[in-house]
């Protein structure tokens, strides 16, 4: 708590990956009052990138579809957001060696390639795949994701469902 008597305001992650060119309108309003942004790859175009921006700081990873701009990304990030590190790369078989999740003592794991949005836990470490905003697939609705960090270390995360 502050001296205030309040608790500090959850740090806000937005999620998004598998844009392929494309980021309808929703996604804006998803990520309102988000403090970063990470692209889990396949951006499609780099203004999607420029977009992002505008709304919060984006790191961005590069998929396999990506070409021009997007293709300048790594392939795969090691970063610490909210106090927390967190490891991202398109396909979960970039998070090897030094950058798997264990190894790297990753809280968090993003990923994206399957357009299928999915978050569950495996080895102590949290993975977040947000599904695809733009060409989602499984029968799953577009969407993407917000990872909240407590100031006591404490992650949620849940899938966001777009219009």
């Amino acid at each position: 708590m502050s001296a205030t008597g309040r608790t500090a305001r959850p740090f806000r992650l937005g999620v998004i990956s598998d844009t392929h060119g494309e980021m309808p309108d929703s996604v804006m309003e998803a990520f309102a009052g988000v403090d970063a942004i990470i692209h889990a790859g396949d951006v499609g175009s780099g203004l999607i990138l420029d977009v992002l921006g505008a709304i919060a700081p984006t790191t961005a990873v590069c998929g396999n579809c990506d070409i021009g701009g997007a293709a300048m990304t790594p392939i795969a990030v090691n970063v610490v957001l909210g106090g927390v590190r967190i490891v991202a790369a398109h396909r979960e078989r970039d998070l090897g060696g030094s950058l798997d999740p264990v190894r790297a003592g990753a809280r968090i794991a993003i990923t994206g390639h399957s357009h299928i949005a999915a978050i569950g836990e495996r080895d102590g470490v949290l993975w977040v795949n947000p599904g695809s905003p733009s060409g989602p697939r499984g029968g799953q609705p577009a969407s993407v994701a917000i990872v909240s960090i407590a100031a006591d270390g404490e992650i949620d995360a849940r899938v966001v469902p777009l219009p």
